[in-house]
């Protein structure tokens, strides 16, 4: 953080005492691919510093057995409560990471929290009314996809809590987080502080890398070449499931920015962007890197995929 800062108050000085410095402006290219960037950035940041707060009320001031004697002892009862938790916990899906790092601190399983994190981007009342007011009723895509993010969450849930080693799910780094935080000693308010201190140092790399890829994706694929397969009713889909991969928009406003293709791409295609987009786009899979090893992300990435693609299809042949 030091030397990032150090970095920007360089950059400062010299646009602000020698601007003539440096004459040539950046090619356009890497100005879009910067102005994406930080714009990504920029927008997940308060819900990643919302999410690491709820982190730490979890871990730290809620007493130990608090999360376990909330929920339910049926796996798939717990699991089915704890696809609803974002409604009433409407945090962006930047902030459920820290989150569900903190549940699985104070003993939630991996594959329960997986099941949260699949669902809770979607279904949160914030979703829901940003869905209901760019497509209200029309073509069944507010309901398919309330419906479709919280059975792709159930089935992620119901897949991974077969796993034989559910600590092998995850990254060393985490759970050397998890052993660091079950001996940490202190008061309550020191521990917040050192826990706050030590998901940001998780995170915000992830964040980072993770908007620097979403710019990067964003400027070098041509968005023509995804647009101009729209029309064709199975390809459109693959072509917005890629779309939504790449373009990394929080949950809250995708819909706005899908809005804008309903001319021109079908409502299963839309279905799909709207279910992928938030669950395992570029920033995300960042970020879940933290915390889960890359095979498991790869099952989880080809679940969402086909699950979205599935659902986005029989919209368009039923629908």
């Amino acid at each position: 953080m030091a030397t990032g800062l150090g970095i920007i108050a360089v950059l400062v000085l010299i646009d602000f005492f020698a601007p003539t410095l440096f004459p040539k402006a950046l090619p356009d290219r890497a100005q879009d691919g910067l102005t994406l960037t930080l714009s990504v950035l920029i927008e997940a940041l308060p819900w990643v510093i919302l999410g690491v707060a709820l982190s730490i009320v979890v871990q730290v001031w809620l007493p130990a057995n608090a999360v376990q004697r909330w929920l339910p002892k049926n796996a798939w009862a717990r699991r089915a409560v704890l696809s609803l938790l974002g409604m009433f916990i409407p945090v962006c899906e930047c902030g459920n990471v820290p989150f569900a790092r903190g549940l699985m601190m104070r003993g939630l399983a991996p594959a329960e929290a997986m099941t949260f994190l699949i669902a809770a981007p979607i279904v949160n009342p914030i979703v829901i009314l940003t869905t209901h007011a760019a497509f209200g009723w029309d073509g069944g895509i507010l309901v398919a996809r309330i419906v479709g993010g919280f059975l792709i969450a159930n089935l992620i849930g119901w897949v991974y809590s077969r796993h034989r080693d559910p600590q092998a799910m995850l990254t060393a780094r985490f759970v050397e987080t998890c052993a660091h935080a079950a001996h940490e000693h202190g008061s309550p308010t020191r521990r917040s502080l050192m826990q706050f201190l030590i998901e940001l140092r998780a995170v915000m790399p992830a964040l980072v890398i993770g908007s620097a890829l979403a710019g990067a994706v964003q400027v070098l694929i041509p968005r023509d070449v995804l647009l101009a397969i729209g029309s064709n009713p199975v390809l459109s889909i693959v072509a917005m499931v890629a779309l939504a991969m790449t373009v990394a928009i929080c949950s809250n406003v995708d819909a706005f920015f899908a809005l804008s293709f309903a001319a021109t791409f079908s409502s299963g295609a839309l279905i799909a962007f709207l279910l992928v987009g938030p669950l395992v786009d570029v920033k995300m899979l960042a970020l879940l890197r933290t915390t889960f090893t890359t095979r498991v992300l790869a099952g989880i990435v080809g679940i969402v995929i086909l699950s979205a693609c599935a659902i986005g299809i029989g919209v368009n042949v039923f629908g």
